[in-house]
């Protein structure tokens, strides 16, 4: 299939397509188990439509911690299946999108009365790296606790015992759901973000697609379809329930929080695990000029569109952070900003947050309605191809279709075509040859590498073409950059407001909040000219950024 447009203004005219001719396949929810069926369909030849009535990845696929990994907790709780298929998932996405997927050192302190002692950690560390399949190179170290004080001198001594040094891997999630939604475009598949799916469609008590209605325009879409997967996240079970079908097994919603705080009052050498006070364990992780800290894990029942950061969930992390690293004193007022997150898990009676399995579920409905439940950010290819592979087999058997075998293990990313991830630094070398990039200097310049990979190179050219419009000259290159970033972002990643770019597409809003300063009215400026915002559009969007804004900075109560 060819490429299609990836431009906001490109919306409508993908809805449109969805509805005019029916699809093999569409799938409500946009987040990175959506993007990733939708991938794996159209790379099999599926006709495949996906709607998200947010932003791509606004919900769940935004607000994790941020890491590909195996998770060393569940090796521990005996799920091994997990930790060997999500530690190979690791690697291939490493391969795939080795600007997204970064190598980190990650230290597990060994304390008194800890999660792990010296000889379990030992072990488990050698299994998990074994179990995923870890290169020599980057398999554990053990260390003294005189070593472990070097590496880590904020630790907290009196009760360090050692620790175990090895290898996790950092993402952006956010933008890795946009560059997995953009690869399944490339291969023909029609993805639209502010389209929600508000009621469903059947006949003869056999679902044949939904309606759908495009929130930035009004207009409203019937799109059917031979099957309908339900991937809607923590939205899941809302949309069973219209399909009369929720019975058995449901969700259990629990909630994650993170802080962020500046590096300077949390100078971390590198990510560190560690053990809190009531036996769980939570990361400190190192990003540019902040360091985030998560995460919580409670029950909740709240407003699914807009979890919050509360007075007990500050309290917690930044007391189990000053337990570990005594010299910070971190108090509220250090907080920058945080998000919230909601996991989708599968509910097990009896068990607590920490306690549910991580592991993917399946629901069948008897209208047809197929719902993708629970898992994990690492393991999103592997439960595209299990959906994917049910539903080609669906169609096999009911309409004689015959499709290809799942292969996106071997497909490249957008963004992530390095050949591997030794020739990024080249590759930034590279474009800092560029008078733009000689201009913004080399630390810019591989920022952006490591957003967009090797569609920078697309975003510096904008910036020296300068178009009318594009205000900032090469005596200012931060905002030539800028500016060339969302006028990228617009017609490259359909985003349509200063939400989508500040949060999503570039993570500004959580890690670089003095720049979101400085740069917002030029962006929005030049967003709504771009997007021909009229004067009572662009209030709002003003005000919904602004008041996102005050969200990531705000602590409730309760």
């Amino acid at each position: 299939m060819n490429e299609l447009p990836f431009a906001a203004t490109e919306r409508t005219s993908t809805l449109k397509r969805m509805s005019e001719h029916p699809l093999d396949l569409l799938v409500i929810g946009g987040g990175i188990t959506g993007a990733g069926i939708a991938l794996d369909a159209a790379s099999r030849g599926l006709r495949v439509g996906l709607v998200e009535k947010q932003d791509f990845a606004a919900g769940t696929s935004s607000r994790s911690t941020k890491l590909i990994h195996g998770g060393l907790r569940y090796l521990k709780q005996g799920e091994i299946r997990l930790v060997r298929e999500v530690g190979r998932e690791r690697a291939i996405l490493y391969r795939n999108a080795p600007h997204l997927v970064i190598p980190e050192k990650m230290l597990l302190p060994l304390v008194e009365r800890g999660t792990y002692g010296k000889w379990a950690t030992s072990v488990g560390l050698w299994i998990y790296d074994r179990l995923a399949g870890v290169g020599r190179k980057e398999r554990r170290v053990m260390l003294s606790k005189q070593r472990t004080e070097h590496v880590e001198p904020l630790l907290r001594r009196d009760i360090l015992r050692g620790a175990g040094l090895y290898i996790e891997y950092r993402t952006d999630d956010a933008r890795l759901t946009i560059e997995v939604m953009k690869t399944a475009g490339r291969l023909g598949a029609l993805c639209v973000n502010y389209a929600e799916a508000t009621g469903l469609v059947y006949e003869d008590g056999k679902l044949t697609g939904a309606d759908v209605t495009d929130l930035i325009t009004g207009g409203s879409h019937r799109i059917s379809a031979a099957k309908v997967v339900n991937a809607a996240g923590p939205w899941a079970d809302q949309l069973r329930a219209e399909d009369k079908s929720l019975s058995g097994k449901r969700l259990h919603l629990t909630k994650g929080v993170h802080l962020v705080v500046p590096h300077e009052k949390l100078p971390l050498k590198q990510s560190v695990y560690f053990d809190v006070p009531d036996g769980r364990m939570i990361f400190a992780i190192p990003r540019g000029r902040a360091v985030y800290v998560g995460t919580t894990d409670t029950n909740y029942e709240g407003n699914l569109e807009a979890p919050v950061l509360t007075q007990a969930d500050a309290a917690y992390l930044l007391n189990a952070v000053n337990h570990m690293f005594p010299e910070a004193k971190l108090q509220q007022k250090d907080i920058e900003s945080g998000w919230a997150g909601l996991r989708p898990l599968i509910h097990q009676e009896g068990k607590s947050p920490s306690e549910l399995s991580r592991k993917d579920e399946i629901f069948l409905s008897p209208s047809g309605l197929i719902t993708i439940a629970g898992g994990k950010l690492t393991g999103y290819r592997k439960m595209a191809e299990r959906v994917v592979d049910l539903v080609a087999g669906q169609l096999r058997q009911e309409y004689g279709k015959v499709f290809k075998d799942c292969h996106t293990d071997t497909i490249v990313l957008a963004g992530g075509e390095f050949g591997s991830a030794e020739a990024i630094p080249s590759f930034i070398d590279g474009l800092c040859d560029s008078d733009i990039g000689r201009t913004a200097g080399r630390k810019r310049v591989e920022a952006l590498v490591y957003k967009y990979g090797t569609n920078a190179k697309e975003v510096l050219r904008r910036a020296e073409e300068s178009p009318p419009g594009l205000v900032g000259t090469p005596s200012d290159p931060d905002t030539t950059l800028l500016l060339a970033e969302a006028d990228y972002c617009m017609t490259d990643e359909m985003c349509t407001g200063l939400d989508d770019f500040f949060v999503r597409r570039t993570g500004m809003l959580l890690f670089d909040r003095h720049a979101v300063a400085a740069g917002l009215e030029l962006v929005g400026e030049w967003m709504a000219a771009r997007l021909q915002w009229g004067e009572d559009r662009k209030r709002r969007l003003f005000a919904s950024f602004r008041e996102e804004s005050a969200a990531a900075a705000t602590i409730h109560e309760a």
